[in-house]
């Protein structure tokens, strides 16, 4: 069974930085991409960053464009969202998830492809 474990999720003044990561535990090839979801009080769960597991292919929500950069390490099994230029907007629990879909998917990057949840990290940021 595929686990997701987040790390590296605190409180950070606006303008700041943190970088999350998710340890990918056991393997499974139903999925094939990794993405990281949030959700703040009240609103729906949004896909934030996406990368492609085979490929390397990135894909970020508009609200994070040139502000977090998605990454992994095939290695050590890794999926980095490193977050700069932190806005208080950006507060939210942040899920790291594994999905299946193609980049031309009407909902790419959508809750319905994914198929394992982390159990999230708490991000806040004040302004």
């Amino acid at each position: 069974q595929v686990q997701l474990v987040e790390s590296g999720g605190g409180s950070v003044q606006a303008g700041g930085s943190l970088r999350l990561s998710c340890a990918v535990k056991a393997y499974s090839n139903n999925y094939n991409y990794m993405a990281w979801f949030r959700q703040a009080p009240g609103q729906e769960r949004e896909g934030v960053a996406q990368v492609y597991v085979g490929t390397g292919g990135t894909y970020y929500g508009d609200s994070v464009k040139g502000r977090f950069t998605i990454s992994r390490d095939n290695a050590k099994n890794t999926v980095y969202l490193q977050m700069d230029s932190l806005k208080p907007e950006d507060t939210a629990m942040y899920y790291c998830a594994a999905g299946f879909g193609w980049s031309t998917s009407p909902n790419r990057m959508s809750k319905d492809e994914i198929k394992y949840w982390g159990h999230g990290t708490q991000v806040t940021v004040s302004s």
